[in-house]
């Protein structure tokens, strides 16, 4: 329910005011390939960032034979992300091959600790909250895991869409299911 409310206060600012949208996403498995070209779809977001580990199903730092399977995600994913007509800033994770990021996306890969300017404000961008955490920026965009810190937004935790420059912030919440695509375990208690 509560995803569903969020999308229905970013639609309706989307609507209501004239102001840049950035779209941050990260950790994404390929189950959320759709769902993320739907998003893209309805906002039309002006900006995409992606913060790592792009295709996070397959898991190229513990099996690198995976890299024909990694890449067929990633293709998958370029032709949404690109198709998009957004600026892109794609940030490598720890999971992505550098080599394949630079053909598939070349100008729009940023160096995890990059500060870049958007619509007046300032992001800080990285795979994980060390790249950013002693940044000096409006925004601290990363992924990796489920920590939250100062002026962070972590992608791991649902999407997050950044109106500029008021700064309002809208999360939406990834599919039932992610976590699990992304391979992450989950407790189980009594």
């Amino acid at each position: 329910m509560l995803g569903f409310l969020r999308r229905r206060k970013l639609r309706k600012l989307r609507q209501k005011v004239n102001e840049t949208l950035v779209m941050h996403i990260g950790d994404t498995p390929e189950s959320v390939y759709l769902f993320i070209e739907g998003l893209i779809e309805e906002f039309q977001p002006d900006v995409i960032i992606h913060t790592g580990d792009l295709v996070d199903n397959v898991k190229l730092e513990r099996r690198p034979d995976l890299k024909p399977a990694y890449e067929a995600g990633l293709r998958k994913l370029a032709r949404v992300l690109k198709g998009s007509g957004a600026k892109l800033y794609i940030v490598p994770g720890n999971e992505d091959d550098p080599e394949l990021l630079r053909q598939f996306f070349g100008e729009n890969l940023v160096e995890p600790g990059s500060v870049v300017e958007i619509g007046g404000r300032t992001f800080a961008l990285g795979h994980c909250w060390r790249d950013v955490a002693d940044k000096d920026a409006d925004f601290k965009l990363y992924g990796h895991n489920f920590k939250v810190i100062s002026k962070g937004l972590n992608a791991v935790l649902g999407v997050n869409f950044i109106f500029l420059p008021s700064g309002r912030v809208v999360k939406v919440d990834y599919p039932v299911g992610t976590d699990t695509a992304r391979g992450y375990r989950l407790r189980r208690g009594l």
